[in-house]
């Protein structure tokens, strides 16, 4: 634990604070930093299994519970500087005996001069009874910067006697940003088990352990993919645009140091089912880090402040693992109700400003891809530049852009020919979406199968485009509002302009 902890633990002593929630998971860890700041004290400390033991050799003293412990302990202050280290007793902070002890202990070290006692309550889960709101100082442990990565990696190297090139310590602490030292330490280890060495290839390994991370705390969600940027049909601007983006990911160490900005990810708005949620999992796959998705839905608790608690812990587990593509689908959906009067409402604004925070103060590698498809309720400030790089419009695909979706589809499932006149079909598929055009492909290769044809022809998709209603028939006064709502704000089309069929056109950047 760095010297920076333990000079903020001691300030907060010699301030008097009563009680210092300290939010970690590492026992072992926190015992060494509060040992070294309270040197000469008394320690006590209760332990849920065994009741009273000794702080520093951990054998079992008093077999008693919480509440026989803090009375116990009432009067230790009295006689000596105290301190009452309480592991792990975050289900007992709803007991109202319990609540009273720590609050007269609390406030006899506030208000009596021959009285010092302090209580460190240390757990991995953070509960805080509105009794004790304004006598606990939460103290979260700060992550280890950039520099104290590298000195426990070079730590590890020295102890092991091992040799690691400069620049793969470079490239693997940057990975290692968002992880606590315990959880480095831990994967250091893993990559020397594995081949007795340590190379730019237990990078593989960190984005692996990071995963883990994810799928234990069940608040965002690790999405598998095998989409690639060309499985997108059109949207060029788009494309180019992410395909500069991965150049800087997969040199983040030498872009850093050059001076480059950290990419911080972009909001793709538009018509539903043209390529939005494709172009997140491509993004990934261009960029060849984790794509994980945040449901805001997952956060919302029933307890007051729980969600707020559950999206910081969320996006700091999205730091935890990065690099990663944090995707937001539908993110109007996702803050529905903000600015709105009642209590749900008043939740949502709360976590909206939590996350527009972030978004602002963030220096962490995770590259945001929010989409959505109406943003006619979205706050203005979400939409101004430095919360994304970039903000594309995703239009109805143009001509060109309904041709190449119409053979990467027949290519993907092996039905393609040069026989087939994808030209002669772009007329007729005017107002298709991307999801409108793979239906009419599943719907003619479906076909050929139950009629026994081994191929497809012009005529068999030109039937199946007459039997789909597209998108434009169907939603068509949802794109007219979404495409008004386009028009005031000042947004880069995603599709290169198709001057020669009029098509393509957004109003805006160019």
């Amino acid at each position: 634990m760095g010297k920076k902890f333990q000079n903020i633990l001691a300030s907060y002593i010699d301030a008097l604070h009563p009680i210092i929630y300290i939010n970690h998971f590492d026992f072992k860890v926190i015992d060494g930093a509060i040992s070294k700041v309270v040197q000469g004290a008394k320690i006590v400390e209760f332990n849920n299994a065994l009741g009273a033991i000794d702080f520093y050799t951990k054998s079992p003293q008093i077999e008693c519970d919480l509440e026989h412990f803090l009375k116990l302990s009432l009067d230790n202050g009295f006689e000596n500087e105290t301190f009452i280290v309480l592991k792990d007793i975050h289900n007992q902070l709803n007991d109202p005996k319990v609540i009273a002890l720590l609050k007269r202990i609390a406030e006899d070290n506030l208000y009596r001069d021959d009285y010092y006692a302090t209580i460190f309550i240390v757990s991995a889960k953070k509960v805080i009874p509105f009794e004790l709101e304004n006598y606990i100082t939460v103290f979260d442990i700060p992550l280890p910067t950039g520099l104290e990565i590298m000195s426990v990696i070079e730590e590890f190297i020295k102890d092991l006697d091992i040799v690691v090139e400069q620049n793969v310590i470079d490239n693997i602490a940057l990975s290692f940003k968002g992880l606590n030292e315990f959880q480095i330490k831990q994967i250091l280890n893993l990559a020397y088990q594995d081949g007795g060495y340590i190379d730019a290839k237990d990078k593989r390994l960190i984005l692996k352990e990071k995963e883990q991370f994810i799928k234990k705390t069940g608040m965002l969600e690790i999405v598998n993919f095998n989409e690639a940027i060309d499985d997108i049909g059109g949207l060029e601007n788009l494309k180019e645009w992410l395909k500069k983006k991965a150049k800087i990911f997969s040199s983040l160490d030498k872009a850093i140091k050059f001076g480059v900005d950290i990419p911080k990810g972009i909001m793709i708005i538009g018509m539903p089912g043209c390529g939005k949620s494709l172009t997140a999992k491509a993004t990934a796959g261009l960029f060849k880090i984790p794509l994980v998705r945040l449901d805001v839905g997952r956060l919302l608790g029933k307890y007051v402040g729980e969600s707020e608690d559950n999206m910081r812990k969320a996006l700091k587990l999205s730091e935890a693992i990065s690099p990663c593509v944090l995707w937001i689908d539908e993110i109007e959906k996702a803050f529905a109700g903000i600015g709105g009067d009642g209590g749900g409402s008043d939740v949502t604004t709360r976590l909206f400003g939590q996350f527009l925070t972030w978004m602002q103060e963030k220096e962490s590698t995770v590259f945001i891809v929010a989409t959505a498809n109406d943003i006619s309720k979205m706050p203005p400030e979400f939409l101004r530049k430095g919360r994304f790089d970039e903000l594309f419009f995703v239009d109805l695909p143009n001509g060109e852009e309904r041709r190449k979706i119409l053979e990467i589809h027949l290519k993907k499932r092996g039905k393609w020919s040069r026989d087939i006149d994808t030209i002669a079909l772009i007329e007729e598929t005017k107002g298709f979406n991307g999801a409108d055009l793979e239906a009419v492909i599943k719907e003619t290769i479906e076909n050929a199968f139950i009629n026994e044809k081994q191929t497809i022809t012009t005529a068999d998709l030109q039937k199946s485009i007459k039997d789909t209603k597209s998108i434009s028939s169907t939603l068509k006064e949802k794109i007219s509002q979404i495409k008004d709502t386009i028009s005031k704000i000042d947004i880069k089309p995603a599709s290169k302009i198709d001057l020669s069929k009029g098509e393509g056109y957004v109003r805006g950047k160019s």
